[in-house]
């Protein structure tokens, strides 16, 4: 199985960036799956019903959430019908559902688990469970599935955090990825007991910018110390970032345009 996940999509750059060439990419790849990460997806922050199917409509099969999936109020709603996750550790009345499994047909299962950080994020995160015991309980659930492919999106602040999921899972996923940081890592790798890992996968969006925001908006913010309003950029270069894990070589290399 060939599973393709892009990063962060930040806003209408993101957006076209995957409209632009992931249609190429599935084909040329010889991809089986994508994910993505909707975090930001409409507008920099959140999801809507039509920015979900845009991205829907381009070739992506499945979106994880994060902390600002519900930056809209009607979304709430949207997400009950629409193959998008919010964080699985969210308490158990949140809309939605934190993991699903995919069926791919002959190349088999995929089970995508999505997960919130607590370190470093401050603000709603005290709320949220805790992400550790929250997917034992998942891949307790799914313990009797044979050659079950499993991928867990870690939507975290900290590094510290994202490694020690990684390694907490590790050969027992198939995969862990990171976002949220819209920075790439460099540290993508295979873990020594076999789970595919990288602290981030980066953003797709805009780089002229700081994290998808116009830079002068961010520059008075630190130059001021006082509060801002966000606006996101839409001129200038862009990128694509994204993964592609190998589940028959083991291998995860970087996608990145």
């Amino acid at each position: 199985m060939r599973i393709l996940f892009i990063g962060d999509i930040v806003g209408k750059p993101g957006r076209a960036l995957v409209s632009d060439l992931l249609p190429g990419l599935r084909k040329s790849e010889s991809i089986d799956v994508v994910l993505a990460n909707a975090d930001n997806l409409a507008h920099g922050r959140g999801a809507t019903r039509g920015t979900v199917e845009e991205v829907l409509s381009c070739g992506v099969d499945l979106l994880t959430g994060g902390d600002h999936i519900f930056h809209y109020k009607a979304f709430e709603n949207d997400i009950e019908d629409l193959p998008v996750l919010r964080a699985a550790n969210y308490p158990g009345y949140t809309p939605g559902k934190g993991h699903t499994v995919l069926d791919l047909g002959k190349k088999g299962s995929l089970l995508v688990i999505s997960l919130l950080g607590r370190t470093s994020f401050g603000g709603s995160s005290i709320y949220l469970n805790d992400p550790f015991r929250t997917v034992d309980e998942i891949l307790e659930e799914f313990s009797s599935f044979d050659n079950l492919v499993s991928l867990v999106d870690f939507h975290a602040e900290a590094t510290s955090e994202k490694n020690a999921l990684g390694f907490y899972l590790d050969g027992r996923v198939t995969g862990v990825v990171g976002t949220h940081t819209h920075i790439p890592t460099c540290d993508i790798r295979v873990l020594p007991s076999g789970t595919m890992f990288v602290t981030d996968v980066g953003m797709t969006g805009n780089i002229d910018s700081v994290l998808g925001v116009k830079s002068d908006i961010i520059l008075n913010l630190f130059l001021t110390a006082r509060s801002q309003k966000f606006e996101w950029e839409n001129t200038g270069a862009k990128a694509f970032r994204g993964v592609l894990l190998d589940t028959d070589s083991n291998q995860i290399k970087r996608l990145d345009f």
